[in-house]
C-alpha cells in the first residue's frame, strides 16, 4: 500500500530553503547549499532561498512569507535547533505549525544516535509540522545532519507528505 502511494505521489516538489545563520551568508552556507543540491539532484525546485539570522522575529517574518507565495509546498529550513538561547528556530516555528509531525524529530535523534553524532543526537531539537497546508522540516545546521535528515526520512518522504497534504485542498 505505502508503495502505491509513493508510485503516486509527486516526483517534482517546489521546495523554500531557508538557513538560520547569525554569521554565514551564501557564500558560506554549506548546509544550505547541500540542501538545495540534494532537492534538486531528485528533480526538486528550489522556489526560494533565504539566510536569515537566528532571532524569532526575523524566522517567523521569512517563513510567513515564504509560506504566502503560493507555488511553495514546502519548507525546509536548517540552523538554530540546538539547546543554545541563541536557538531559536524552534520556539520560532511552534507558533506557526497548525499540527506536529513528531515521527520526524524522533526518527532524526535515533539515526543521528546511530550514524552520526552518538548521545549527543539528545541535544538535536529537529521538528517538522504543518502550516498553511505546507510542511516544514527544520533540521540542525550541520553538513552531516542535513545530508542525513534528507538522505533518510525528507526526500524519501517529501512528495507523499504533499500528496497528503493536497487531499485537504481537495475537500
Amino acid at each position: 500500500m505505502l508503495e502505491k502511494h509513493r508510485e503516486a505521489s509527486p516526483k517534482k516538489v517546489a521546495c523554500a530553503v531557508i538557513t538560520v545563520s547569525d554569521t554565514g551568508d551564501e557564500h558560506t552556507d554549506e548546509s544550505g547549499k547541500l540542501m538545495k543540491k540534494m532537492l534538486q539532484d531528485e528533480g526538486h525546485r528550489i522556489v526560494e532561498y533565504r539566510i536569515v539570522p537566528d532571532q524569532v522575529e526575523d524566522i517567523q517574518s521569512i517563513v510567513t512569507s515564504v509560506l504566502d507565495d503560493s507555488s511553495v509546498e514546502a519548507v525546509l529550513i536548517n540552523g538554530g535547533t540546538g539547546i543554545a538561547k541563541r536557538d531559536v528556530t524552534i520556539e520560532s516555528l511552534d507558533l506557526l505549525f497548525d499540527k506536529a509531525i513528531p515521527g520526524f524529530g524522533e526518527l532524526f535523534r535515533m539515526l543521528s544516535y546511530q550514524y552520526d553524532i552518538g548521545s549527543a543526537s539528545m541535544l538535536s531539537r529537529a521538528v517538522a509540522g504543518i502550516s498553511g497546508g505546507r510542511v516544514i522540516f527544520a533540521t540542525p545546521g550541520s553538513s552531516g545532519a542535513v545530508k542525513l535528515a534528507m538522505e533518510k526520512l525528507i526526500l524519501p518522504e517529501l512528495g507523499h507528505t504533499v500528496m497528503e497534504l493536497a487531499k485537504d485542498s481537495e475537500r
